[in-house]
């Protein structure tokens, strides 16, 4: 279905952005800016995550209605 497909496709994105993360932590901090920008990324992640998870939700919620 393709509330699967949505679901698969978040947690790719959960594993790009701990990837990110990873290479950031190993390359070291750059200055203030480099922490800050992936501190706005990681905030900006999670709001789009629930987001797509919430719109999924009402999404399932509308398809449980429709007459079969």
């Amino acid at each position: 279905m393709a509330t699967e497909a949505l679901g698969a496709a978040l947690d790719r994105l959960e594993q790009a952005l701990m990837r990110v993360e990873g290479a950031v932590a190993q390359q070291g901090t750059h200055g203030a800016a480099t922490g800050e920008e992936l501190a706005l990324l990681k905030v900006r992640h999670r709001r789009l995550k629930d987001t797509v998870a919430q719109e999924l939700r009402q999404l399932d919620l509308l398809l449980a209605g429709l007459p079969k």
